[in-house]
């Protein structure tokens, strides 16, 4: 009994909350496609599916979404990383701001920044017809490619520019020395090297881009996609067909969790380990090279960044509907939210705060019960805390109405929404908040309760201080998600329950993009102060590139 309590009792109990808050919904999702009307085994809903034009079309249009889009981030990410860790460009150091530009501009608002140049009302856009000439229509598929692409290549640049510093360049030299052409030696010995790397943060990309929401609902429109099918049936007058909603966001999670099952199997038998070894030297750019090399790699900085620009100042431009006057500013939408949506920013600040804590605390205890307290409960413990991984926040969020809208356990509203926002970032906490136990000696620990020291006061007086550094990263990046959250929320939430992406979806549905821009920056700035505040002030390490 004495082992068993306290860690084992609280694995239980860590167990029960996954087993109720993940496992259920997610099952039940599951058992539902295979119910039809009567209440009894069907599989009307997946016979629906395969033989209805429409789904069949937004399962394909996804996955090839899906495999553009990683081909396009693995070449701008590769390419990118390359240039920074072999040359010595001017803006180097601004590279570093390209992670925390992901976290800083949401999709949603990413989204919306295009649409307000590219856009049927875009800056561009007029520019054009005010010239003469025509423009390219932005929605559709080069909308969805062009936004996905820059939103989502910086995860295969991080763990690309990661493999090639750490690359002992005396293999390169080695190769060339045996006369090989440095082409050539970059194919057969570097590229090698870093392709696990750049392949697992392919599938990454994959997986985010099927289970998109927030870009597909804003740029989509003639093209299906499950993403956007499935909410569309939830959201449906009179609640669309139970089954189909059950159907689609069962084919959701098979896809994504298709993906992930070659992802582990791939790493698992592609494993490179690089002793130490010499950095290759950064070369100095000159002539035509240097143009073309900085020119390139400064555009998709340029371009990464932007988004944040253009919701700035469309944020202070004069606009009459749909119709911004570019050149005219003015402060009547922050004015308007100062009288009429300070609710909004509330809901957001409360919603995320409350997800963060509860969930920074509850991954900080699951973190140390799996690396430093491991027992029987461990391995069924690390399996629940995947599922979230498996499915979109739409499917989340179908899953948790559905399982929680009648029956013993009873959740509406606000309640919901913070459910929501901490499950789906609970694995990302874990992996956050166990960053830096591996390196805390467990002769620590025993020390102090060989002194007589409860085992519980021990975690508290001794292990938490030392953990400190990953519950911050924790902290900081459940609260950067949360705020930003919209694929699960905007299915579950009550009137009066908007939040800032919310509201920003529901303006950008109405194009409204101005008073759109508003609620943006000011979703930027809630995202930004505690990321500032964690990087400079306590020295916070959220990337390890």
């Amino acid at each position: 009994m004495n082992r068993f309590f306290p860690w084992g009792f609280l694995s239980v109990l860590a167990l029960i909350f996954l087993a109720i808050f993940v496992a259920y919904p997610i099952f039940g999702v599951l058992f539902r496609s295979f119910i039809g009307d009567n209440g009894t085994f069907s599989i009307d809903g997946f016979e629906t599916f395969l033989t209805r034009g429409k789904y069949l079309e937004a399962l394909m249009n996804t996955v090839i979404l899906g495999l553009i889009v990683t081909l396009t981030c693995t070449i701008l990410g590769v390419f990118l990383a390359f240039v920074v860790a072999r040359y010595d460009i001017p803006f180097g150091n601004i590279v570093l701001l390209l992670p925390l530009s992901v976290l800083i501009i949401p999709e949603l608002i990413s989204a919306q920044s295009w649409v307000m140049v590219f856009g049927n009302n875009g800056l561009v856009t007029n520019l054009f017809k005010a010239l003469g000439l025509p423009f390219p229509q932005f929605y559709g598929w080069f909308g969805l490619i062009y936004v996905m692409t820059l939103t989502y290549y910086v995860h295969v640049f991080l763990a690309a520019l990661a493999a090639l510093r750490g690359f002992d360049h005396s293999l390169e030299e080695a190769g060339q020395s045996l006369g090989t052409a440095p082409l050539t030696t970059y194919i057969r010995v570097v590229f090698p090297t870093i392709l696990p790397a750049v392949l697992a943060s392919g599938l990454i990309v994959f997986t985010l881009v099927i289970g998109n929401f927030a870009i597909s609902i804003a740029l989509a429109q003639r093209v299906p996609l499950l993403s956007v099918m499935t909410y569309r049936s939830f959201i449906s007058e009179l609640g669309g067909n139970p089954t189909m909603q059950s159907t689609l966001a069962t084919v959701s999670i098979l896809l994504v969790s298709g993906v992930l099952f070659l992802q582990k199997r791939y790493l698992s038998k592609r494993n490179y380990q690089m002793v130490a070894g010499r950095t290759t030297p950064r070369i100095k750019l000159r002539g035509w090279k240097a143009i073309l090399i900085s020119g390139g790699a400064g555009l998709i900085i340029v371009l990464s960044l932007m988004p944040a620009l253009v919701v700035l100042m469309g944020s202070f431009t004069v606009s009459r509907g749909p119709v911004m006057y570019w050149g005219q500013f003015t402060l009547e939408h922050y004015m308007r939210i100062w009288d009429f949506n300070l609710a909004v920013i509330g809901n957001s600040l409360k919603f995320a705060s409350l997800a963060t804590g509860l969930g920074v605390c509850f991954a900080t205890l699951v973190s140390y019960l799996l690396v430093k307290k491991r027992s029987v409960f461990s391995p069924v413990l690390d399996y629940l805390l995947l599922l979230p991984l498996t499915i979109s926040g739409t499917v989340l969020g179908i899953a948790l109405a559905q399982s929680f809208n009648s029956g013993p356990i009873v959740l509406t509203g606000g309640l919901l929404m913070v459910l929501a926002m901490m499950v789906r970032r609970l694995p990302f906490g874990v992996r956050n908040a166990s960053s830096n136990l591996h390196n805390i000696s467990n002769s620590i620990e025993e020390a102090s309760v060989s002194l007589g020291v409860p085992p519980v006061r021990t975690f508290f007086n001794v292990v938490l201080p030392l953990m400190a550094p990953g519950i911050a990263a924790a902290a900081i990046l459940t609260w950067v998600t949360t705020v930003a959250e919209l694929s699960a929320s905007v299915v579950i939430y009550q009137a009066g329950q908007e939040t800032l992406p919310i509201q920003i979806f529901r303006l950008i549905s109405s194009d409204l993009m101005a008073r759109a821009s508003a609620f943006g920056v000011i979703n930027m700035i809630i995202i930004l102060v505690p990321v500032f505040f964690g990087i400079k002030v306590m020295k916070v390490r959220l990337f390890s590139s």
